[in-house]
């Protein structure tokens, strides 16, 4: 309690004589407007009955004062107000006719007016909490039922702070029907307050529901210099940002009070801004200074559920403005015989000097008085009221019960209280909640103790409502959406167009019916607001400086990143389209079987093949001759079959990579070059030990160049690049691999090496081989004309050391599939090399020369020379 509670309270309640005084007595008295029923246990409620912007400083005295009774004539009657207080006094009456709801047990009640001020409301509560008896003893013990067991009210926020800040120490409990500041969800500041209307944390999330279906990203904010106002000025633009629903043009607080300077300049900041949306937390009083500025056209209104269903801005002056207003309105509810109760209602059934509420709405509705001599007031004073006056006579929104809100929730609240008050008399003896498992009692009851009912209270209503707090003191919410259609006569009707409410998972569901929505536009449509457009695909957002979230440039989206929020990177096989506003899958690239290159390399590799079975067909029909039988014709054999796998083996290097191709394609094709080399490299020897033995003593080199030496040869050196290849294979095997350096947008599937020790060792032997037979068969080239193969030899290898030694470099510097492409090039060529050079000329002989195939010919240019 701070020291001013603490000084008002003391003041009320301590004894006038001292601290150790036997009893106590009240210091001064409130004369409240109020309406009072006795019964067993007494409900408090405090409503707003009497609305004026200037009060008394003076609001409770020692006894009646004429002035102050006199200047209650100034207050405007509010018959809204009376009617919420009347809703109450219906609901105790129902409740005392229900037989299964506090059976044996009478309600009574004590109504107060607060007069839309603090000090008013604030003693009003204070003096419900204190009771109004004049002198009480002090007793050890206390007991006996307080003077009220809860309060239902106060409809503002601010006035159930301040009553709840006192209240709330003592566990007296409030439930309000009107108060939705969501800092009144502080359990540990209002350990007492409930309330059976949505707290202003979801009537913010429910407005930015209504923002995000409209796709209004852009929209200004006017709030009540209250802390109904300013509570919610500092949650919206948090939330707002939170749930990604836009931004706040602007944030206004609308002072109380007559300030048209201060009016004028929250206009002109309306007028400039490019906002088209308003929302506004305020009340009536504020509204209409606004609107009396005129210059608020061409604005969409999204009011509060403070001023939704005010019929006092439904005038009109107000409509070309406020038509086509969207607003939050409280649950509409039906209390049935509510009407019939409320026409009931007659001077005669209540005592005028202790009921004046009642009094106050017959001298309003009848535009007469009632003579009050204390008041100093003349018999002839006006017309008197006879109290037989008739409610059908007049039109009075008291009877207006078709949209029952307000007062619905106060139904509710009033219910709240006498389902806990049963619930706590039907505890079972030693059954109970409390220590030692205790009933809690009338005679000895503590305001906790009914607390500990109240929370965990749940019912139905009647209208199918399920009524229960949450661990805030909050009832489970729900709001109507209410829209202002201007009609032709130039009225306004409020209609409901939909609901929110919070679902299961306690998220904000909003349920909407935009034909029912009427647009005071010329388009009939929704409004356009918004600071930036959204930015089209492939564009992204780039904030405007000193601005907020909401206003942007548009920037587009970097190669390989999409989205009109914020670019980000496509996956790791993506790029993005041209538009940039999505991924696609990136191009592949490999040496296809399909495209044009690929297509010439089989057929080339086809061809050679062809060409080395043609070759190896005519060789072995023409096997017996001698042009074939010379130089050891299963060499030539061997050589055309190696030859023939070294085109075959073009083919592995040609479709999409896989591990089994990436293994093969470099191992067949080192043992197929392997193979030919050595057989040529063989053959060389084989000519030199030839030339050798033709001379006189040389006999001895033919016994070291036989057939079984030759394929013994031949096998030993193929043998070494099988164990290269196993080794490589094994120890770091090529492997398939999809390689973006080249191509941010493609991807090159390629076989990486794994070891470049392995194939620099396989590439390295094949060209020790090949260089050592071209060595040899350039020594050999000046033999006689009869072993003029070596001159073949040296040719053949000439053009095999040349392609592979121009493959280097370019192979190196070829990316991607035409890296294969050029090894591919390069096996085809030296294989064709080989090919033409060594059997190209003996087809000729054995085709188109055959004369010249014979042991004669060929031995005869020998013996000439000899």
């Amino acid at each position: 309690m701070n020291f001013y509670q603490f000084m008002i309270y003391s003041s009320l309640f301590l004894p006038e004589s001292s601290f150790l005084s036997s009893s106590c007595k009240l210091l001064r008295t409130f004369y409240l407007n109020g309406l009072h029923k006795p019964g067993d246990v007494i409900l408090g409620g405090l409503f707003e009955v009497h609305y004026s912007s200037v009060f008394p400083e003076q609001t409770f005295t020692s006894a009646p004062h004429p002035f102050f009774l006199f200047f209650f004539f100034f207050f405007r009657f509010e018959t809204l107000g009376f009617r919420h207080a009347m809703t109450m006094a219906f609901a105790v009456e129902e409740i005392n006719k229900n037989p299964n709801l506090l059976p044996n047990l009478t309600l009574g009640y004590s109504l107060y007016d607060n007069c839309a001020t603090l000090s008013i409301g604030f003693s009003a509560a204070l003096a419900m909490a204190s009771g109004q008896e004049e002198q009480s003893s002090i007793q050890e013990s206390c007991s006996g039922t307080p003077p009220v067991v809860g309060i239902v009210g106060d409809p503002f926020s601010t006035f159930s702070i301040a009553a709840s800040d006192v209240l709330g120490l003592y566990r007296l409990p409030m439930v309000s029907y009107f108060a939705t500041c969501s800092c009144l969800s502080d359990r540990q500041r209002f350990p007492s307050f409930f309330r059976t209307i949505p707290s202003d944390a979801f009537q913010v999330r429910a407005m930015i529901q209504i923002l995000k279906h409209f796709g209004w990203t852009w929209a200004g904010l006017l709030v009540s210099d209250d802390d109904y106002g300013l509570h919610v000025s500092r949650s919206f633009q948090t939330d707002l940002t939170r749930s990604g629903g836009g931004c706040l043009a602007y944030t206004e607080v609308l002072p109380w009070g007559d300030n048209p300077r201060e009016y004028k300049r929250v206009v002109d900041v309306m007028a400039k801004s490019t906002a088209r949306v308003v929302i506004v937390f305020a009340h009536q009083m504020h509204m209409i200074q606004l609107m009396e500025q005129q210059n608020v056209t061409g604005l969409q209104w999204v009011a509060s559920e403070a001023w939704t269903l005010l019929e006092g801005l439904q005038i009109s002056a107000f409509t070309p403005f406020l038509g086509g207003t969207l607003g939050i309105a409280v649950r509409r509810g039906e209390i049935p015989g509510l009407r019939d109760f409320l026409l009931r209602i007659h001077s005669d059934q209540h005592n005028i000097s202790e009921n004046s509420m009642v009094r106050l709405f017959w001298e309003h509705t009848f535009q007469c008085k009632f003579p009050l001599p204390a008041a100093g007031l003349a018999e002839d004073a006006g017309a008197q009221c006879t109290g037989q006056e008739d409610l059908n006579s007049v039109t009075t929104d008291l009877l207006n019960v078709s949209e029952l809100r307000p007062e619905y929730n106060i139904y509710k609240a009033v219910y709240t209280l006498a389902h806990a008050l049963h619930d706590m008399l039907s505890c079972i003896p030693g059954r109970g909640p409390f220590r030692g498992n205790r009933c809690a009692s009338l005679q000895t009851l503590e305001l906790w103790q009914l607390m500990h009912y109240l929370e965990r209270v749940n019912f139905t209503t009647a209208f199918g409502d399920q009524v229960m707090f949450d661990e805030n003191g909050d009832a489970l919410p729900i709001y109507d959406i209410m829209n202002w259609i201007w009609l032709p006569d130039g009225t306004i009707k409020v209609q409901s167009v939909g609901e929110v409410q919070r679902s299961a998972s306690k998220e904000e569901e909003l349920t909407i019916d935009e034909v029912k929505i009427f647009w005071n536009f010329e388009s009939k449509k929704p409004p356009r607001s918004v600071c930036s457009d959204s930015c089209p695909p492939g564009m992204h957002m780039v904030r405007r400086k000193g601005e907020p979230l909401c206003c942007f440039y548009c920037v587009p989206c970097s190669e390989g990143k999409v989205n009109s929020l914020e670019c980000f990177n496509c996956p790791e096989d993506f790029w993005s389209s041209p538009q940039r506003d999505h991924c696609i899958p990136k191009k592949t690239e490999f040496l296809s079987y399909q495209e044009p290159l690929g297509i010439c390399l089989t057929v080339t590799s086809l061809l050679g093949m062809s060409i080395c079975a043609v070759v190896l067909g005519i060789f072995t029909y023409h096997r017996a001759t001698p042009i074939v039988r010379a130089n050891n014709s299963e060499l030539s054999f061997l050589l055309l079959v190696s030859l023939k796998l070294c085109f075959l083996c073009s083919l592995l290097f040609i479709g999409r990579p896989r591990l089994w191709t990436c293994q093969l394609r470099h191992a067949v094709f080192g043992i197929s070059f392997v193979l030919c080399v050595s057989c040529i490299l063989v053959r060389t020897m084989v000519v030199l030990a030839v030339f050798k033995a033709s001379k006189p003593g040389g006999g001895t080199y033919l016994k070291w160049f036989g057939a079984v030496q030759q394929r013994g040869t031949v096998f030993a050196l193929t043998c070494i690049q099988v164990a290269i290849c196993t080794a490589w294979i094994v120890t770091a095997s090529p492997a398939p691999h999809k390689n973006t350096q080249y191509h941010n947008d493609k991807i090159v599937y390629e076989c990486v090496v794994g070891s470049m020790i392995g194939f620099s060792a396989l590439l390295g032997y094949i060209s020790v081989l090949a260089i050592l037979s071209f060595v040899l068969a350039f020594l050999a080239r000046n033999l006689p004309d009869n072993f003029n193969e070596a001159k073949l030899i040296t040719f053949s290898m000439l053009i095999f050391c040349a392609v592979w030694v121009a493959f280097v470099p370019a192979y190196i510097n070829s990316p991607g599939k035409y890296a294969d492409a050029v090894e591919v090039f390069a096996i085809l060529a030296s294989s064709f090399g080989l090919l033409v050079a060594l059997f190209g000329p003996k087809c000729y002989i054995i085709l188109l020369r055959p004369e010249r195939n014979t042991k004669k010919a060929i031995m005869g240019h020998r013996t000439t020379k000899c």
